[in-house]
């Protein structure tokens, strides 16, 4: 089976932490090497062959969804999914259910830089019959970003902290903002509410031993969400230090 058709950005955050830049202007929109950063991962998703996105909005929405538009600049089809009040990362896709329907799909935050083998992440999550499946990479400040322990399978087998005892080795890893999720999900979700998607819901479902793996990844990773490191993803890029292969065909 091909890499999921739908797919879901998450956007409506309010930007705090690059506050006053995001008074007026919402993070997506953000610029890196002339682009929002909301584009990276639409592109992303786009190269790997998913066709409808589906983009949360809350801090300034109506900007964001006049500068996507339809998506057909980007290879898409885009759909909003409004909220008030803001509902976090998990609210968000309990939310916007409708919008995914009952296939896999793909879930990547705006506010990260990457380019992982979206193909091969599909393909583990096929072999491994997962529930869900996190693009994770080794950091020795895993634990700033939501540290998370894999087996030697790549099961995830402790998330945030839990459970505290684990009798198998285990790898540390963080989350890297990308991951694919298979329909059967929305059986353990909560209604819609405000949670987040990794602390609330993630992380108990580790504890439970559901299917939840991690596809490591090697390549160029930054966050986005402060000052200094948008400072530094914009430096990287003028450096060709981040030169993702999903752009180069635009």
């Amino acid at each position: 089976m091909r890499f999921p058709r739908k797919a879901m950005v998450l956007a409506a955050g309010l930007g705090t932490r690059l506050a006053p830049l995001t008074d007026s202007v919402p993070k997506a929109l953000l610029e890196i090497g002339g682009r929002p950063m909301i584009e990276y991962p639409l592109r992303m998703l786009a190269a790997a062959g998913v066709e409808e996105a589906i983009v949360n909005l809350h801090h300034l929405g109506e900007r964001i969804r006049a500068a996507l538009g339809d998506g057909a600049r980007y290879g898409l089809r885009i759909h909003y999914s409004p909220e008030d009040p803001i509902l976090d990362t998990g609210g968000a896709i309990a939310r916007a259910r409708p919008l995914l329907g009952d296939e896999p799909f793909a879930i990547a935050n705006c506010d990260a830089l990457l380019d992982p083998d979206l193909e091969a992440l599909w393909r583990l999550h096929e072999e491994r019959g997962a529930l869900a499946t996190l693009v994770v990479r080794a950091d020795p400040h895993a634990e700033r970003y939501g540290a998370l322990d894999l087996d030697s399978t790549g099961l995830v087998r402790r998330f945030l902290g839990k459970p505290e005892s684990v009798d198998a080795p285990l790898e540390r890893r963080m989350f890297c903002g990308v991951h694919v999720l298979s329909p059967e999900i929305f059986a353990h979700l909560p209604a819609v509410r405000v949670f987040s998607i990794t602390r609330d819901f993630y992380a108990p479902l580790v504890i439970c031993g559901a299917p939840l793996y991690g596809f490591d990844y090697r390549g160029y990773w930054r966050d986005l969400g402060t000052p200094d490191s948008l400072s530094a993803a914009r430096s990287d890029f003028a450096a060709q230090v981040f030169d993702p292969a999903y752009l180069r065909s635009y």
